[in-house]
């Protein structure tokens, strides 16, 4: 029965993943515009774009969870603005969680060598090659003043389903030629 759900649960992701996994790169910079456009929207924590050296932004990361689950999105790096590379994200996790959802992930670089260490890897794994700081909001509606001095800050935001679980720790993000 469990191996069985594990199949329906992994084959879900990967049908949700193909969807979610962009064409071209024109189609993954229009996603990011939109979804930048979202996190200015909602974070007054988005000024701090300015002053990172550079920002990963994956648009559309899909979830799939029951006990055991899994996430895939494709997103770009930019510096000043603007593409550099593409990447992917993907990761797989054990524990107390049921659901499906898109999401989208910001992961800001504030100092340059945060930005170099990034780009150096060929697959980066976030939470062992780089500690983010996870942006939260606390009651007042503020991000914890500690969080903004980390090297990496990481936002997830427009849940648009149901997930127990937010973090993006295990995430493997590697380069992909777009």
């Amino acid at each position: 029965m469990q191996a069985r759900l594990l199949l329906v649960c992994l084959g879900g992701l990967l049908l949700l993943g193909a969807g979610a996994q962009a064409a071209d790169k024109a189609a993954i910079d229009k996603k990011v515009a939109v979804a930048l456009s979202t996190f200015r929207e909602q974070s007054s924590a988005a000024r701090l774009m300015d002053k990172a050296a550079g920002a990963l932004v994956f648009p559309d990361v899909v979830e799939l969870s029951f006990g055991i689950g899994g996430e895939y999105g494709e997103g770009a790096l930019l510096i000043d603005g603007k593409p550099e590379a593409y990447y992917s994200t993907a990761g797989a996790s054990l524990g107390v969680q049921v659901g499906a959802q898109y999401k989208a992930q910001v992961i800001l670089f504030m100092t340059d060598a945060a930005l170099q260490d990034f780009r150096k890897s060929r697959g980066w794994k976030a939470g062992v090659d780089g500690s983010i700081a996870l942006a939260k909001r606390g009651a007042d509606g503020a991000i914890d003043t500690n969080t903004l001095k980390a090297p990496i800050i990481g936002f997830v935001f427009s849940n648009r389903g149901f997930m127990y679980n937010l973090s993006l720790d295990g995430s493997r993000i590697t380069p992909i030629e777009r």
